[in-house]
């Protein structure tokens, strides 16, 4: 053993001398006479140009995206939404068909104790007996990206959570999203996550299950999926077993939207 470390490091004293006896390139002279701040200048060009050999199709994509994101800010969502109060558009006064309804894209959230899951649930071909039962026939997904939407995100979800209040067949969950770079490293989330957890006792006999859960990390293809773009409003997707989106409203509820989403409910439990 000890004859071997010897070897080993025989070896590589060998290779260091071979190195420092080696002639320094051209490039290797040009670089140690530069400043530091030329340097500064052309390493994020040269790794650009050689990421664009590598993966020019990804350079494209996140050059659209920050082109988007450049034309469309806060002040443009303020603006916006002194305009119409968060109401986008107004909501579906019917159920969308199965057959026009579209796949509603999943993503990841996490409970305040920090465990995770996905949503949303989704009846598949090959899931028989008990597991299918565990699949709600609606899920009311609120989503929430700021903390101004909440007001809106309530006028939905208390109603809602009132009248399927005794339904085991209907799940209901607030998604407050959150995209600081910050608040997602590690120690900050469990923190944050931490400051968000409740009392751990029975509020109510309610059998809905009624979950606030948060989603944490880059969500700008999730919203580009879902073509929300003020991130100031609140947005409403109720989703059938196969995760599909039936209907959709967004802003302060109306009584009249509130019975059109009552009704197409109604409507996904009687499937």
């Amino acid at each position: 053993m000890v004859g071997l470390k010897q070897l080993i490091r025989r070896r590589f004293s060998l290779r260091d001398s071979i190195a420092a006896s080696l002639p320094t390139t051209q490039h290797e002279k040009l670089r140690h006479s530069l400043p530091s701040h030329h340097l500064a200048r052309l390493t994020p060009k040269r790794f650009l140009d050689l990421h664009q050999l590598g993966n020019r199709a990804a350079i494209e994509k996140e050059r659209a995206r920050l082109t988007d994101e450049m034309n469309r800010g806060y002040f443009a969502d303020m603006a916006e939404f002194k305009q119409h109060g968060g109401k986008i558009a107004e909501a579906n006064k019917v159920i969308i068909p199965a057959m026009e309804a579209v796949k509603f894209p999943d993503f990841e959230v996490c409970y305040s104790d920090g465990k995770t899951m996905k949503l949303p649930f989704r009846l598949c071909d090959n899931v028989v007996g008990s597991d299918k039962s565990s699949v709600p026939k609606a899920t009311l997904v609120c989503l929430s990206f700021r903390a101004s939407s909440q007001e809106m995100i309530n006028s939905w979800s208390r109603p809602y959570a009132e009248a399927f209040s005794k339904s085991k067949d209907v799940h209901l969950y607030q998604v407050s999203f959150i995209d600081s770079w910050l608040l997602c490293r590690g120690p900050v989330k469990r923190f944050l996550l931490w400051t968000m957890k409740k009392p751990n006792h029975n509020e109510s006999n309610d059998t809905l299950q009624r979950q606030t859960v948060y989603s944490f990390g880059d969500h700008y293809y999730f919203r580009k999926e879902l073509k929300i773009l003020n991130l100031l409003t609140g947005y409403i997707f109720l989703l059938d077993n196969f995760g599909r989106g039936r209907w959709k409203g967004s802003g302060l509820a109306t009584e009249d939207e509130l019975s059109s989403l009552f009704s197409s409910t109604s409507l996904l439990l009687d499937e």
